[in-house]
């Protein structure tokens, strides 16, 4: 299955364990986020950064668990984030967790595509439910 929709989301920085060192700026932030359309879903995580001193080059992961409906169906799942970013050119990377999925989700296995245009944020969700 293939689902696609908006999603809004915010991020504040949190406090860090590590700091970045020659030129490196390491984060962590907090991810709230509200899924809307067949995904009608919030979720929480965490999110941890690495700008590197060359202009559009970076890294991050993050873990969001997903609480929610999906295509009619209660339940939850997480969400695993790996993104890379060389000189402005992206690579992201989204998977739910292996055996996650509680309730009717249950099973659920697949990845998610992140595009944002206009300041707007959509998700696509490919999705098998076994």
């Amino acid at each position: 299955m293939k689902i696609s929709g908006k999603f809004e989301v915010s991020v504040k920085p949190l406090e860090t364990y590590a700091t970045g060192k020659q030129g490196v700026s390491l984060g962590r932030m907090s991810i709230d986020k509200h899924f809307f359309g067949e995904l009608e879903a919030q979720s929480q995580g965490e999110m941890l950064s690495a700008m590197s001193p060359v202009k559009g080059s970076a890294g991050y992961v993050a873990i969001e668990q997903v609480e929610g409906s999906l295509a009619g169906k209660q339940g939850g799942f997480v969400l695993q984030h790996f993104g890379t970013m060389a000189h402005g050119s992206q690579h992201l990377t989204l998977e739910v967790v292996p055996n996650s999925g509680t309730g009717e989700l249950v099973n659920l296995s697949g990845s998610m595509a992140i595009k944002i245009e206009n300041g707007q944020h959509f998700y696509e969700f490919d999705y098998e439910l076994s």
